[in-house]
C-alpha cells in the first residue's frame, strides 16, 4: 500500500501540495488526472522519492518512505519519469539489464537469476526481438515498452509512470496502456500513472484520482466518480458523460460549440 499523510511538497519557495492525504489501492491501476500545473507530476515524483517532502510523509506499507534504505525502496518501487534519456549506443538488452542494479553488490555481480528476470521482462513487454537493437533506433512506442521492460526487470510490486503516453501517436498510446493493463491484471502489479487523456484513464484504470490546484478533488472507481459535474469542476469543461459502447467505462464528450446568435 502506498499512501500520503498531510503531505507538503513543492519547488524552492512554491508549495504545490499542501496537506494532501491519499490512499492508493494495492494491486490496482490508478490514474492521476487533472489540468496542467495541478500537481500531478509533483505528487508522482514525491511518491517515487525523487522529491523530498517538506512536511508530512509518503508511506510504503505504513513505513515512511524517506526512512527506508535506498536499495530496499528500489526493490519495492520502480519509477519511469517523463522523457528519460537513453545513453548513445545502448542496446535494448543492456538497458533492460540496468533494472537489476538494486540487486548488485561488489561481491555479488550478475547472476542466473538476473538473466532470467531480464528475459522475462523483455518477453512481457514484447521486446525480445529487439534485444540487440540500439535503443535510439526504435520508434516511440517500442522505446517506451523497453523502458517499461527495464522497470519490470527491477521486479518491484509497485510501478510509477509519469505521463507514459506523452508524445506517442494513438496506436502507440494504446500499445503502452495495454501493456500496463496486463501488468495489473496478469501480474498483480500496483500501477500508478499520470495520464492526460481522461477517456483513456477512465477506460484502463481501476482507480481514478482527480486533482486541481494541488489538491485531490475526487478519488475512486471511474464509473463512480467521473461525472459531468466533476469534469466541469476540475477542468472547467462543459461536457456529457456516457457509457463507452466498447468497454462500458465513462466516456467524456465535450459540449458542442454553439454559434453566436
Amino acid at each position: 500500500m502506498l499512501s500520503t499523510r498531510a503531505l507538503v511538497a513543492g519547488y524552492e519557495e512554491r508549495v504545490v501540495l499542501d496537506g494532501l492525504d491519499l490512499d492508493l489501492p494495492a494491486g490496482a491501476f490508478t490514474a492521476i488526472v487533472g489540468p496542467n500545473a495541478c500537481g500531478k507530476s509533483t505528487l508522482l515524483r514525491t511518491l517515487a522519492r525523487l522529491l523530498k517532502p517538506r512536511d508530512g510523509a509518503v508511506l510504503l506499507d505504513g513505513a515512511a518512505l524517506t526512512e527506508l534504505p535506498t536499495r530496499e525502496v528500489a526493490r519495492r518501487l520502480a519509477v519511469l519519469p517523463q522523457s528519460p534519456l537513453v545513453p548513445e549506443g545502448v542496446t535494448v538488452a543492456e538497458l533492460v539489464a540496468r533494472g537489476r542494479q538494486p540487486y548488485q553488490r561488489w561481491w555479488h555481480q550478475w547472476s542466473t537469476q538476473d538473466g532470467v528476470a531480464v528475459q522475462e521482462a523483455m518477453a512481457l513487454a514484447d521486446v525480445e526481438s529487439l534485444a540487440d537493437r540500439s535503443v535510439d533506433t526504435l520508434s516511440g512506442g517500442q522505446r517506451q515498452r523497453v523502458w517499461i521492460a527495464m522497470t519490470l526487470a527491477q521486479d518491484t510490486g509497485i510501478l510509477l509512470l509519469d505521463e507514459p503516453t506523452t508524445f506517442l501517436d494513438l496506436p502507440h498510446q494504446v500499445e503502452v496502456l495495454n501493456l500496463v493493463h496486463r501488468l495489473r491484471s496478469e501480474r498483480g502489479r500496483t500501477v500508478v500513472a499520470v495520464l492526460h487523456d481522461l477517456n483513456q484513464a477512465a477506460r484502463y484504470a481501476d482507480h481514478l484520482v482527480a486533482m486541481r490546484g494541488g489538491a485531490v478533488v475526487a478519488a475512486g472507481p471511474p464509473r463512480e466518480i467521473l461525472t459531468a459535474d466533476l469534469v466541469r469542476d476540475v477542468f472547467g469543461l462543459d461536457c456529457v458523460v456516457v457509457p463507452c459502447p466498447v468497454s462500458g467505462a465513462p466516456l467524456v464528450l465535450p459540449a458542442w460549440p454553439t454559434s453566436p446568435s
